[in-house]
């Protein structure tokens, strides 16, 4: 016997098994390079991470001291936390490129008990527009620019969620050189990180945590980039490509 409003076995297990689906699918890392052009051999770009926490003032001064240019990718809580940093970086618009970390730094996955890292993700859609959205209105207020590209929290993304970021007009910044790895690594290991640097690459980095190793590797290895022949660029100032997934060096 079938009763009204009932629904068929079948729907109700295909509904189960997206869900399903949907909880067991592994966020990606994105990796992109900029896309090369004739005659534009050796451009690379900096991009550093300003999730939460303070500002790195001695990596900042030595970008400038050096005219080496940056993407940073800001949240509103390292915004909000961080005035002096703003002030910084606002008198050097010409070398720094301001972009959406997103509002409270969570990444941009869906689904309720999801995580990356130990982190948890967004719970649905709303959560994640509102993440990306607030970000962004942060960034124009404090800093006076409109962000074009996002990085998610974490940098992993999964499926509904790239789509989502990229229906509300921005791009997805990914990398192909992690230099830092969150700021967790030594100078010496951040210096051999950045000699495997090659013509197209986007380093990810972090100028959150002033306390770490980042400012005085990125110092060494970026001074040795740059005798090399590297030329710095902005993420306004290219494009990039997605990369096939790989073991990043």
């Amino acid at each position: 016997m079938k009763y009204p409003g009932t629904r068929p076995l079948f729907a109700v297990m295909l509904g189960l098994c997206s869900s399903l689906a949907m909880a067991q699918e592994k966020p990606v890392e994105i990796h992109t390079r900029l896309v090369q052009q004739a005659g534009a051999d050796k451009k690379v770009a900096l991009t550093l991470d300003a999730c939460s926490g303070k500002f790195d003032d001695d990596l900042i001064e030595f970008l400038i001291r050096n005219r080496i240019p940056a993407t940073i990718f800001a949240t509103k809580k390292w915004l909000d936390s961080n005035p002096y940093g703003i002030s910084v970086i606002k008198a050097h618009l010409d070398l720094f490129d301001v972009e959406d970390h997103g509002e409270n730094h969570i990444p941009a996955v869906i689904g309720a008990g999801r995580k990356v890292y130990g982190i948890p993700g967004q719970p649905d859609l709303l959560h994640l527009q509102r993440e990306v959205s607030e970000g962004a209105k942060a960034i124009t207020r404090m800093i006076g620019v409109t962000p074009r590209w996002y990085r998610g929290a974490t940098a992993e993304y999964d499926a509904q969620a790239v789509s989502e970021i990229n229906r509300m007009g921005y791009k997805i910044a990914g990398f192909s050189l992690n230099a830092d790895a969150g700021a967790t690594l030594r100078k010496a290991a951040i210096i051999e990180k950045v000699k495997r640097l090659k013509s197209g690459d986007v380093i990810i980095a972090h100028m959150n945590k002033p306390a770490s190793d980042s400012a005085e590797g990125l110092s060494s290895a970026l001074i040795n980039s740059l005798k090399q022949g590297f030329i710095f660029v902005r993420l306004d100032q290219v494009d990039m490509e997605q990369i096939p997934d790989r073991r990043l060096r």
